[in-house]
């Protein structure tokens, strides 16, 4: 999903009604996260970044993740949305998907790798072989944990629909019991992560500066247009601040 390289990729509004779970972790105080042998590029570590502020900035920016984990042998990577609460992401489904059967298993949680990326734009080099794209991109190792704690439960649901629209958490119907039956969350604590990022122009041989072919950056960036009610809306319902500015 394309991103703007500016902040501003969810919807402004009002803040989220989270409050922390019982068992919520501790806030990080350090700067940076520690590298792992599991955190460090093999290419272009130049790139690479631990630092904590960057890292939940890429993640507050955008809310679909893809989830890879490992299912009867074979690698499956799941797109879905996510939310961040301090140092833990909470990612939401059906009880009766994969993962979320696998998190909640009597062993200890289901391994898995999250990932995030904006693309913030297209480089076109001289060569086909310099082109590329400038990028912001996480990644997270860890184990999934299915949640079971009632408040932690309702409060992830919420950090998830805030997550995407701001506000709109309190500005809806709760999930009733039925609903929150067929709901299972799982959480993934921000500990081993790791953010790379590319900015910049291409980079040409000099001995292709003086070829005839253009080059430089196409940014790509996302935007939402004008909201639309739905067919069955009553007219007298206002459209709530936090999408009017949109």
């Amino acid at each position: 999903m394309p991103e703007s390289a500016q902040p501003g990729g969810a919807l402004p509004g009002t803040a989220p009604r989270n409050t922390p779970p019982r068992n919520a972790p501790p806030q990080e105080t350090s700067a940076a996260y520690r590298p792992t042998a599991r955190t460090v590029p093999t290419r272009s570590r130049e790139r690479a970044s631990y630092d904590r502020e960057l890292v939940h900035a890429i993640l507050d920016e955008t809310y679909i993740c893809h989830l890879g984990f490992v299912r009867d042998g074979a690698p499956v990577v799941l797109p879905t949305l996510y939310g961040r609460v301090d140092e833990r992401l909470y990612v939401h489904g059906s009880t009766g998907s994969r993962p979320l059967l696998l998190a909640g298993a009597a062993d200890p949680g289901l391994p898995v790798c999250l990932t995030v990326t904006h693309v913030d734009g297209l480089v076109l080099a001289r060569s086909a072989f310099h082109h590329s794209i400038n990028y912001r991109s996480v990644v997270v190792h860890g184990v999934a944990r299915q949640v079971t704690d009632p408040q932690e439960r309702r409060m992830a649901l919420d950090a998830i629909v805030d997550h995407v629209v701001p506000g709109r958490a309190a500005d809806s119907r709760p999930a009733n019991a039925r609903e929150l039956a067929a709901t299972a969350v799982i959480r993934l604590d921000l500990d081993e992560v790791s953010a790379k990022v590319r900015t910049g122009g291409p980079n040409d041989d000099a001995e292709d500066l003086e070829l005839p072919y253009w080059s430089g950056v196409v940014p790509v960036v996302r935007g939402y247009g004008p909201p639309v009610p739905a067919d069955d809306l009553d007219s007298s319902v206002p459209l709530p601040d936090y999408l009017a500015a949109h």
